[in-house]
């Protein structure tokens, strides 16, 4: 059936309508601030577009979290640990783009060295020998614990469960692997069949086979699932673990058990994956998580964070005995953009940053007086808040009913901070500042948070 060209044009709009409305997105994108007609053109070419364009699900899910016409917030610039929206309203980012802004929004190193390296070339060939991979792999090496040595690099956290899921399958012919509930690994097929949340895997079922999930934390549970799995022939490949569960609501591993998991992982023969796509980068207090807890995993899953939050780049980092399987053939697992010229210049001035500005070891020292300014802003409200836990700037509140989250999200939006709930746990929301977070800025989302809990009902 033939197309008619001029129903399409009429319908959409000519080719001068169109040239036009590109270069007035363009002008704005130039200019370093916009005018008060300008922001509100912005603003509803924004909230018309997702309705008609992108999706107009996401218009739905910012009414439910936001108060008034805030859903109507349009995001326009940022800077160190806050962002602004386009009518100049200022927010303290506690969200951190789930996890993104270790480092602060635009820290000037990394746009630098990003800027540098696109004055020179943008992307590689992906046939030559690109620099800036090699470094970046040699820096990781250096900065990852134990024996962690060879990297591939991804885009994006659910790429980098993927590569991991895939040396996984290549280093053995066992087909089990074993994930927990709460956890979330990504949306893409293999990751996703590691995730728990129903939601997302029932409408894409049948997934990828052999997954096994079990209560997270319940080392006994852990070790029968191993005996049980050598017992029918199905001996477990690989144990998927979040060291501790960002989307399942902060949820921290028991004493020992990330350590007794490593432990079983040797004696069956199973690698254990770490996926440190939330935990990575100095968000618990150390670079990875897996040394707070004192485990090395085979592999190391890192993504969010890694590029600074200037340039999407996340990387999996194997020991030599599981990397090696993709020694014979290098095109087995690739990516179009993963470990482009960019991005590594971005995750390695990121790495600059916390290495300089000593930023694990802050998040950790910033964490203990924020945990604890929270708990004390929650003290007479054991009705509403059933725990505040977190583990550097990896802070969980979980509420007892989610209606009481979504009121104290909506109120703290409102006073200009910004914070949201976790996917898998709904009860919980998530304070996940930049490292970077001043003082006094904790004050601020501390008294802001006293403040909307006293006038929040339970």
């Amino acid at each position: 059936m033939a197309i008619d060209h001029s129903k399409v044009t009429e319908q959409h709009g000519g080719e001068d309508e169109t040239k036009s409305y590109i270069k007035k997105v363009l002008g704005l994108i130039a200019k370093k601030d916009v005018t008060k007609e300008e922001a509100a053109w912005i603003t509803k070419e924004t909230v018309d577009g997702f309705r008609e364009n992108v999706n107009p699900g996401f218009l739905e899910y910012r009414k439910t979290v936001t108060q008034g016409g805030q859903f109507a917030a349009v995001e326009w610039s940022d800077e160190g640990s806050c962002f602004k929206d386009v009518s100049g309203k200022e927010y303290i980012d506690c969200l951190g783009g789930f996890g993104i802004y270790n480092v602060g929004h635009r820290h000037p190193k990394v746009v630098a060295a990003v800027e540098n390296q696109l004055k020179r070339q943008a992307l590689h060939s992906q046939d030559l020998l690109d620099p800036l991979r090699a470094m970046l792999a040699k820096i990781l090496e250096r900065i990852t614990p134990g024996d962690l040595k060879y990297s591939f690099f991804t885009n994006s956290g659910t790429e980098s469960v993927e590569a991991a899921l895939k040396l996984v399958k290549m280093h053995s012919e066992r087909t089990t692997i074993i994930s927990t509930t709460r956890a979330f690994h990504g949306k893409s097929l293999g990751s996703l069949s590691g995730t728990a949340k129903g939601m997302f895997r029932k409408p894409f079922l049948p997934l990828i086979p052999g997954f096994r999930h079990i209560p997270f934390g319940d080392i006994e549970m852990m070790r029968k699932t191993f005996e049980t799995c050598a017992m029918v022939g199905e001996d477990v490949a690989a144990v998927l673990l979040e060291p501790v569960q960002g989307e399942g609501g902060i949820i921290l591993p028991p004493p020992n058990y990330l350590r007794e998991v490593r432990e079983l992982c040797d004696q069956y023969g199973a690698l254990l994956v770490f996926d440190e796509v939330q935990t990575g980068m100095g968000r618990t207090g150390r670079m990875f998580a897996s040394e707070v807890y004192g485990v090395t995993p085979d592999i190391l899953c890192l993504a969010k964070a890694f590029g600074g939050g200037v340039m999407p780049a996340g990387a999996v980092v194997a020991n030599e005995r599981v990397f090696k399987s993709f020694f014979p053939n290098p095109f087995m697992h690739t990516t179009t953009f993963g470990g482009n010229p960019l991005a590594c210049a971005a995750a390695i001035a990121t790495i600059d940053v916390l290495l300089e500005e000593n930023l694990p070891a802050r998040a950790d020292e910033v964490g203990r007086y924020f945990l604890n300014g929270l708990r004390e802003a929650a003290a007479g409200h054991e009705d509403k808040v059933m725990e505040i836990r977190g583990i550097g700037l990896m802070i969980g509140i979980e509420f007892h009913r989610d209606e009481v989250g979504y009121e104290v999200s909506k109120g703290m939006f409102d006073e200009g901070i910004l914070v949201a709930g976790t996917l898998i746990n709904s009860k919980t929301i998530r304070i996940e500042p930049p490292l970077t977070i001043a003082m006094d800025e904790v004050d601020r989302v501390v008294a802001t948070f006293r403040k909307v809990l006293a006038h929040t009902k339970a």
